[in-house]
């Protein structure tokens, strides 16, 4: 491990657990355990899997003018968000491009944001700079985060707070676990049911080892992490999303509220909020969409995209072989005229063209608990 990469503190745990450990995000990550991505990525599926996500930055927004703050920064409605409810939210340049993409909970006196661990200093910087003189902007870097997954993790958590039970997608909670003061919400990066757990840094481990001595929990890495969010139909930020690509070439404009959008009661105001508008009215040139193989060969970021005569007319972002499915998936850019579902399209891997069919997502149906 080289000298310059952070540690999280569950380091010497994964060590112990027998990890397999990469840089990533500036960190020293477990991308695997013994078992391999294959099997952790099935038992998240079935039962339960627990993530060190502790390399993302958390932060709060403080102040009474936080929420109107933060807006002003997001395309995204904040000021409106009930307490205890979270929201997907994304910074955007004056381009119109995405910063980041990030969630956020409003909490009973402040706004709780969880960023990427790559983009976390950006981040924190950018809302200092943008919006620290309106409202207290306060890294967390004493906090911890661990995201618990799969259809048996409410069955796990509940046995140590009954209270998680209540929750449902995309709310949070003040919960004590194994005595430990935490903040959970029920939502997380793999499509299926599950809870994201900030915890005291010094605390982290205690409560990782009192949930991997659950029956159904068994430790994740970050490969099956990649391969559980792409099946979900998930953006991996700088891959799938990025300073080039906005909103709406993203196909995210789900989490464009109607009230931020023109004609809104709270229409812009947020940075690049000209292009995304005119594009949400006239589309974009390029937009993102799935495409599924039946044949073997794996499609991977980076594969350049063709129609039958050999048209170049985009690449692909993210793509893997689905555990679930059996077949290559991957996330491509390519123009709305070749975006329908059921558009025949290659992937061109090693000089070869490897037949690909736009389709729906996600990939695997979604089974957030709604309640």
């Amino acid at each position: 491990m080289s000298a310059d990469l952070l540690k999280t503190p569950l380091h010497a745990l994964h060590i112990e657990l027998g990890a397999k450990m990469v840089p990533f995000g500036g960190y020293d990550m477990p991308v695997q355990y013994a078992t391999g991505i294959l099997n952790e990525h099935k038992h998240t599926r079935a039962a339960a899997g627990l993530f060190d996500v502790s390399h993302m930055g958390q932060v709060l927004l403080k102040g009474d003018g936080a929420d109107a703050a933060l807006e002003s920064l997001v395309p995204v409605d904040i000021v409106d968000l009930p307490v205890f409810k979270q929201r997907y939210a994304l910074f955007t340049n004056e381009q119109g491009g995405i910063l980041d993409d990030l969630m956020v909970t409003r909490r009973e006196n402040d706004l709780f944001v969880v960023v990427n661990a790559a983009c976390k200093n950006q981040d924190i910087a950018h809302m200092q700079q943008h919006i620290g003189a309106r409202c207290t902007v306060q890294p967390l870097p004493d906090q911890a985060l661990l995201a618990l997954q799969g259809p048996q993790a409410v069955t796990a958590l509940a046995r140590l707070n009954a209270d998680v039970q209540k929750l449902v997608f995309m709310t949070g909670a003040h919960v004590v676990l194994d005595g430990i003061d935490c903040f959970v919400t029920r939502s997380g990066y793999t499509g299926e049911d599950g809870f994201e757990i900030s915890v005291p840094a010094d605390k982290a481990e205690q409560l990782a080892r009192v949930l991997l001595a659950q029956p159904e929990v068994k430790p994740i890495g970050l490969g099956a992490r990649d391969t559980l969010r792409l099946e979900a139909g998930l953006c991996l930020y700088g891959h799938d999303l990025d300073p080039t690509t906005t909103p709406v070439e993203g196909s995210i404009t789900w989490a464009i509220q109607k009230v931020r959008r023109a004609g809104g009661a709270r229409a812009g105001g947020y940075p690049g909020a000209q292009t995304i508008d005119t594009q949400l009215a006239n589309g974009a040139t390029r937009k993102r969409v799935g495409l599924i193989s039946n044949e073997r060969m794996p499609v991977r970021e980076g594969a350049k995209v063709v129609t039958a005569d050999g048209t170049e007319i985009g690449v692909v972002t993210s793509g893997s072989p689905s555990p679930s499915l059996g077949q290559p998936i991957a996330l491509a850019y390519v123009p709305p005229a070749h975006s329908a579902v059921g558009t025949e399209l290659f992937a061109v891997v090693r000089d070869k063209r490897v037949a690909m069919t736009v389709t729906t997502l996600p990939f695997v149906p979604n089974r957030y608990y709604r309640g």
